[in-house]
């Protein structure tokens, strides 16, 4: 008996649906994309729903005839390639001919187009069914309604996310889709209320409308000519970075991608400018012929191939580094480099913990610990006291022009850290331990994990506790991120962080960590709308809290550059020695670094 058989045309279809449109994200950029392949100058996009309900996509652009209009819905019919060579010469955003009948398969599609010079016309396909095209009203253009998606696959309708969460990332891709096209006007709405309403303009003015002025103050222009590739847009100085790469927008041929070559040249040219765990924010537009670049790699048309990857990534470093020294030049501070030996081997950002055979190259010699066993130089104590009291709250600095006397031994309990001698660089605690060696303390990175661990404790306890604002303060961001934290108020409430939303634009601050003391809440929420954007709704409640700490645990613990007292150095070391994690930060870099006696001889020829 045979056993193959050929699938139905509903079925295949229905298959091949699953790869193109994946998500409501997925067919609103496909939509967009066809009403900018199409000459569109204005766009509107609504939501209803999240976009499972409803998506309305309308465009200005050139419209269909009767006929284009039947051929439209059918699977491998396109426009865009006027012959089979073009495959390898695209110049649009669409190709594949593939977007209307995948959405039509899984949904209610409802077409309606006009051309300047004709008359409208209308077409319904339902579930993989095609209706007649029929006589219908419109303005010039086209106007696409998607309704009930994935009615006809309830499975895969099962596994979407909840309707803000899939609103949220069809609105991004429109966002990415704005930024590489600034000469068309994007108006989106979702559930009736205004997210995105952008004029057209040209390339800067789009940039500072969608990234924001903080952007605008700190980057700088990339730009590029070689014989085949032309490069041009802004990068942030290593000032200003993100807590995700989210904000890495990267286009090639007026197409937003997620290259993973491209995104590795960012990260290289600026490995040396940020910390680890840290993200640059850049817009960057990369022009070349088409058949030097194949787009035809993924259904999803982000990822391409370069024909020469090499030369392609190679040139974005360069032209990177050069924009970045001559914005360094400018007089805009830089942070320090972060060591590229331990760097590398940091563990998981809110992971904690640390290996305990990792040392940093060169300084792998054992330590005495409280049980008189060996440990490395970076793995912590073997043991510490049962009990020891969270939250290290630090009087206020001594003056820019003070002076730091040395430490006397006799005024302070001398742990296994030892005795605090004195801070360099406003940075750096330098300490005696009780053999003799040298210890030398990252402050910042320390009371980062001290900060950490108590968040965590009075989260285990219950909740955070909150201290209100006198005036409560008021942030401004993007629509779709003030949205984001309004919806994740509740998970931020139990970490003390009270929040509500404050019109369509801006979110109210009215309480923050009481541990954290009082910290800018600006930073603090572009960090963890960032971190918001990285989870879904599989992420575990827990995973979410930890990495929301972990957030707070950085921006409310303090500064490198503040001048402690001696006894806030001697205070910050015994904590250290009492509190679980102390050898690492919350992002896994080393806290604090032993020189003995044998790193010493080893420095001075002695051994």
């Amino acid at each position: 008996m045979d056993r193959i058989r050929l699938l139905s045309a509903t079925t295949a279809d229905r298959i091949a649906a699953g790869e193109v449109v994946e998500r409501p994200a997925a067919a609103v950029k496909e939509l967009v994309e066809n009403a900018l392949d199409a000459g569109a100058r204005h766009v509107f996009i609504g939501l209803e729903g999240g976009g499972i309900a409803r998506i309305l996509v309308e465009d200005d652009g050139a419209g269909m005839s009767a006929a284009d209009l039947s051929l439209a819905v059918e699977r491998h019919a396109t426009s865009k390639l006027p012959e089979e060579a073009a495959l390898f010469r695209i110049a649009t955003l669409g190709f594949r001919g593939e977007a209307l009948p995948s959405i039509g398969a899984v949904a209610r599609l409802i077409l309606t187009s006009r051309r300047a010079d004709g008359d409208a016309h209308g077409l319904t396909v339902e579930g993989g069914l095609k209706g007649e095209v029929r006589p219908a009203s419109g303005a010039p253009g086209t106007r696409v309604e998607v309704r009930d998606l994935f009615f006809a696959t309830p499975a895969r309708r099962k596994f979407l996310k909840t309707p803000p969460t899939e609103a949220g990332h069809a609105v991004e891709a429109v966002r990415r889709l704005a930024l590489a096209w600034p000469e068309v006007a994007f108006r989106m709405e979702v559930e009736g209320r205004q997210v995105l309403n952008l004029a057209a303009t040209d390339r800067s003015g789009r940039l500072a409308a969608l990234l924001g002025p903080d952007f605008a103050r700190a980057a700088v222009p990339v730009k590029g000519a070689w014989s085949d590739l032309e490069l041009d847009g802004m990068a942030a100085l290593p000032t200003l970075t993100r807590a995700t790469a989210a904000e890495q927008h990267l286009v090639v041929n007026r197409r937003p991608v997620r290259d993973p070559l491209l995104r590795a040249a960012l990260r290289v040219a600026y490995r040396d400018l940020i910390v680890y765990g840290r993200h640059p924010v850049a817009a960057l537009f990369l022009d070349l012929p088409p058949e030097l670049v194949d787009v035809n790699v993924h259904p999803m048309k982000t990822e391409l191939r370069f024909r020469d990857a090499g030369a392609v990534r190679g040139a974005l470093i360069s032209a990177l580094r050069r924009a970045l020294a001559v914005g360094a030049g400018n007089g805009v501070p830089a942070p320090p480099p972060a060591p590229a030996d331990w760097s590398a081997m940091a563990l998981e950002e809110g992971a904690g913990g640390a290996d305990p055979g990792f040392a940093p190259a060169g300084f792998a010699e054992s330590q005495p610990a409280l049980d008189g066993a060996t440990a490395p130089t970076v793995g912590f104590l073997a043991q510490r006291p049962a009990a020891w009291q969270p939250g290290l709250r630090l009087p206020p600095p001594l003056p820019r022009n003070g002076q730091l006397a040395p430490h006397p031994a006799q005024a302070h309990e001398d742990g296994p850290l030892g005795l605090p001698v004195a801070q360099l660089m406003d940075t750096y605690i330098l300490a005696e331990a009780p053999d003799g060696a040298l210890i030398l303390v990252d402050q910042h990175a320390a009371h980062e994990r001290l900060t950490h661990e108590a968040l965590k404790a009075q989260l285990l306890e219950g909740e955070v506790r909150s201290q209100p604002l006198l005036i409560p303060g008021v942030v401004e961001m993007p629509q779709h991120e003030a949205a984001r934290l309004t919806e994740a108020a509740p998970t931020l409430a139990r970490l003390g962080l009270e929040l509500e939303g404050f019109g369509p634009g801006a979110v109210l601050v009215r309480a923050l960590p009481a541990l954290l003391g009082n910290p800018d809440p600006v930073p603090l929420l572009r960090d963890l709308v960032a971190e918001l954007a990285e989870w879904d709704e599989t992420t575990v409640l827990e995973r979410r809290l930890d990495a929301a700490v972990a957030r707070l645990a950085c921006h409310g613990s303090i500064r490198a550059g503040r001048r402690l007292k001696p006894e806030e150095m001697a205070a910050l070391l015994r904590q250290m020695e009492a509190t679980p994690r102390a050898s690492t930060c919350s992002h896994g870099r080393p806290t604090w670094l032993r020189f003995g006696k044998g790193e010493f001889e080893r420095m001075f020829g002695r051994r």
